[in-house]
């Protein structure tokens, strides 16, 4: 899909293309209809468009939708399970993947390179996720960038058959937002949080 970037101003000296970055965020209440295999593609092109010094691609996506939400949320359970969490938790976490209609779980694996620390890798596989939900929002979906305890169990890690150095950096749940537009936040001003040097 060629995507053809528009040079008129439209008020305050923003084009359509920066209105569209300022409009970013996240949707909690995802339904169908999904991104279908083509606008998929789209969206995982975009995650490999990510700042990646050296091409290292340290990254893996693990695309849940279909029956596989439904093994992505058992996953979760058995992770839960093995860290004695209580039950209502691993009832919880089954459920989760329900929330949406897609699930891509980003998983950073950085390997050893002179000039490119893992650190440095893992922020590579990080900014794949708002690459990805940037490029959702483009065609019509959204989606919410989602954390937690599991993002950091080892366990579930283990269950992903993952290498031991690699690291899940997020879920992105994708799919159609039910919410209102009026739902999204106000547009703050940075320089509370800008320091010039």
């Amino acid at each position: 899909m060629d995507i053809k970037v528009n040079t008129v101003s439209l008020g305050h000296d923003l084009n359509v293309v920066t209105k569209f970055l300022l409009s970013r965020h996240s949707s909690h209440h995802l339904a169908l209809p999904a991104p279908d295999e083509k606008q998929l593609n789209i969206i995982l092109r975009a995650a490999m468009r990510a700042p990646d010094f050296q091409y290292m691609r340290p990254f893996r996506f693990l695309v849940a939708k279909g029956d596989g939400l439904i093994r992505l949320g058992e996953l979760f359970a058995q992770s839960a399970k093995v860290m004695n969490k209580p039950e209502q938790v691993i009832e919880r976490v089954r459920k989760m993947p329900l929330r949406a209609p897609v699930v891509i779980t980003v998983v950073a694996t950085p390997a050893v390179n002179k000039h490119v620390s893992a650190f440095d890798q893992i922020l590579c596989a990080s900014s794949s996720v708002l690459m990805m939900q940037m490029a959702a929002q483009s065609l019509g979906f959204n989606g919410i960038w989602r954390s937690g305890w599991l993002m950091q169990s080892r366990e579930l890690h283990q269950l992903f058959e993952l290498q031991d150095t690699d690291q899940i950096v997020g879920f992105l749940y994708l799919g159609t937002p039910t919410e209102s537009v009026a739902a999204v936040r106000p547009d703050d001003s940075p320089e509370p949080y800008t320091q010039w040097l």
